[in-house]
């Protein structure tokens, strides 16, 4: 049995009161941590050197679940995984763009409003991957979320279908696995992947959660350098880290169950969390619901790449 180290938080950086936080990434450039809020569609952004009191909020048209740098960024703009589709935001008002809708007729009348975007990552090659799937704010989620590749020249893949609620994605160290988080099904999936092409293969089980509550699922996750992921568990209020072999290896403990999504930020982890879905029976757990957490955790994040060639 693998020996698991464990940290526990007990307080929040930042007190705010997410519905759904997501999304927290590191602005190396100006020390910055930016995140959103899905169902309230907020943009926050927050500069480290000065701490919780320099919090900025911006206002979205839409909901925005992932987001991530552009290589030739202009004009402070970063490109999101968006109601509709990719956009550009404009880092500093909010502003959103499309520039490649993710539905067309072969879909039908109504998926476009009744999906958004959910997670996302960027591979080393500059393509975008991102989850989509139904909005819970519109109709309850089934089967019908897709995994895209936006490529550089702006094609777009379907890559998975038939996922409920697509959630963590990322790769190894020597970018030959993909792994990928469909929430419902318990389960980090891993595949063979290849990067000059960005095709995927041979899916199977990296992870299942199992002695965990029934109601609890993996959501959101991070990879150090060591090659373990550090994976939410939304549900039971942790960050569980697992080994290469998908071994736990460490626990962060938190004063809230539903936590969503980690980001490294040198040593520590940044988590965002969400609103308490049942208040009734778990009272403790909603004086920090929706808050923003910081544990240092003595490794550092893989490195995180931008969109475009």
């Amino acid at each position: 049995m693998e020996d698991i180290k464990y940290w526990t938080v007990t307080e929040p950086y930042l007190r705010i009161k997410c519905g759904l936080g997501e999304a927290p990434f590191y602005e190396e450039a100006s020390n910055s941590l930016r995140f959103v809020d899905i169902v309230n569609r907020k943009f926050y952004s927050i500069d480290l050197g000065r701490g919780p009191s320099s919090l900025q909020q911006f206002d979205l048209e839409v909901a925005v679940g992932t987001t991530a740098d552009l290589k030739t960024a202009k004009d402070d703009k970063i490109i999101v995984g968006a109601k509709h589709g990719y956009a550009t935001m404009n880092r500093k008002t909010g502003e959103i763009e499309y520039v490649k809708r993710i539905w067309n007729e072969r879909d039908g009348l109504g998926k476009e409003e009744r999906m958004r975007f959910n997670d996302g990552a960027v591979d080393k090659r500059g393509r975008y991957w991102a989850g989509a799937m139904n909005d819970p704010l519109v109709v309850s989620p089934t089967d019908e979320g897709v995994v895209f590749r936006l490529d550089t020249d702006m094609t777009l893949n379907r890559m998975l279908e038939k996922v409920t609620i697509p959630n963590g994605i990322g790769w190894s160290g020597d970018d030959k696995t993909m792994y990928f988080t469909d929430s419902p099904t318990r389960t980090i999936w891993s595949f063979d992947y290849d990067l000059d092409t960005g095709n995927i293969s041979n899916r199977r089980a990296h992870f299942v959660l199992e002695e965990e509550p029934e109601d609890a699922v993996p959501d959101g996750w991070a990879m150090d350098v060591e090659g373990c992921i550090w994976t939410a568990v939304f549900g039971a209020g942790k960050i569980l880290r697992l080994s290469p072999e998908g071994k736990i290896i460490g626990e962060v403990s938190l004063p809230t169950r539903c936590v969503t999504c980690p980001g490294f930020v040198g040593e520590e982890l940044y988590i965002t969390s969400a609103a308490e879905e049942d208040p009734q029976t778990y009272p403790d757990s909603v004086k920090y619901a929706g808050c923003l957490f910081q544990v240092h955790v003595g490794v550092r994040g893989m490195p995180i790449h931008a969109f475009g060639r």
